[in-house]
């Protein structure tokens, strides 16, 4: 049994309704039903107020589905539930939202109860591409929303970028950027088209682009941002100075956070857990669908996979202050060094931003070397 106990201060909710289901998501989502928000909200304040005990919340994310997908009415409920945490006086709230539903009403309503960081979902603004992966979103209503936001003063947005569309080129991906440039945000999300299961996409047939071409797109996406200011701190994730996403920061720290709503996740006393996607069970108060209690091992490889998405890696110093041993006594990865994709300073061990594109295998590569036995 592992005894590692961090504070918790974070929490991420799940709000799974959609006004349009996406041609790529496998995320726990289910259509706009009015009957059903107002009843899945009550059951959303009944778990918390079940499991929530209390702490100082730091980070508070709320995602989707689509939460701005929710009418008005059904938006301020969600929102009063926000009183039941004790956040922080400088907590990070974000919100997912799409265009098509921010309207400037509910963005009042968000800065009213603190919603102070927007992630929103552009995707695409190629209209071929748009209609094959299911989105409606225009340019003029992304601009319209963004510049409604940032007069009421949320000016931390970050934007999502899909790319390695089949049909999708080079100059295509350029003309993406260009325009979420031209928006002046402080945070882009970049996502490579994946065919999951259960999914519009995979149902059709879709085929993945070429893996070559994904590669030299991710490539240049990197080298665009970085030329535009952005640190690419992330394998997906790029910012300008000081607009990390604190909340998503949490995850590759491997710190815990609570998990409320259909089919969340969360992290809790060395257990990591996830809640039921059946709506059914849900309203019926029948959360929990899995547990997994952590070893010590389980903890320190779950820190190793988590930390090296980062371009910082593994910070020896916290590491040994948090596992009381060191790295080097725990996984022979210094071949990983000697062959480049590793670089080790004296204080940190991460991969090379070259090799980020392969970082899933550099990090089995890792985790396979292990010699910890206890």
């Amino acid at each position: 049994m592992n005894n590692l106990v961090d504070d918790v201060d974070a929490i991420y909710i799940h709000i799974p309704f959609c006004n349009n289901i996406c041609a790529y998501c496998d995320f726990c989502k289910i259509y706009y039903n009015k009957k059903i928000v107002i009843s899945y909200l009550k059951q959303l304040e009944l778990e918390i107020k079940a499991n929530y005990n209390h702490e100082e919340i730091n980070t508070l994310y709320i995602g989707g589905g689509t939460p701005s997908s929710l009418d008005i009415d059904s938006l301020e409920i969600l929102l009063q539930l926000l009183s039941l945490f004790n956040l922080s006086k400088d907590a990070e709230i974000t919100f997912e939202a799409n265009p098509d539903s921010l309207t400037p009403k509910k963005i009042k309503l968000l800065k009213k109860y603190g919603v102070n960081r927007i992630s929103l979902g552009v995707e695409t603004i190629n209209e071929s591409l748009g209609e094959l992966l299911k989105r409606k979103t225009s340019k003029e209503k992304v601009r319209e929303v963004i510049k409604t936001l940032k007069q009421e003063g949320i000016s931390n947005i970050n934007v999502d970028l899909i790319y390695g569309i089949k049909g999708e080129d080079l100059k295509i991906l350029k003309e993406d950027l260009d325009f979420l440039i031209s928006l002046d945000v402080f945070h882009i999300s970049t996502y490579s088209l994946i065919l999951e299961d259960n999914t519009i996409l995979k149902i059709k047939g879709y085929q993945e682009l070429d893996p070559d071409l994904d590669s030299i797109m991710y490539e240049y996406i990197s080298n665009y941002l970085k030329e535009k200011g952005f640190d690419h701190y992330e394998i997906s994730n790029f910012a300008k100075d000081k607009y990390k996403s604190k909340h998503n920061s949490k995850y590759w720290y491997n710190l815990p956070y609570y998990g409320f709503g259909l089919g969340a996740s969360g992290y809790l006393n060395n257990i990591r857990y996830t809640n039921t996607k059946s709506i059914t069970n849900y309203l019926a108060s029948k959360r929990k669908l899995e547990e997994e209690v952590l070893t010590f091992l389980d903890t320190i490889k779950y820190e190793i996979m988590l930390r090296l998405r980062l371009k910082e890696g593994i910070d020896k110093q916290s590491f040994f202050k948090r596992y009381h041993t060191n790295v080097e006594d725990i996984f022979l990865y210094k071949p990983l060094v000697e062959t480049g994709y590793l670089k080790e300073t004296s204080t940190n061990i991460a991969i090379l931003e070259k090799y980020f594109y392969v970082s899933n295998t550099i990090i089995v590569k890792f985790l396979s070397t292990y010699i910890f036995k206890k």
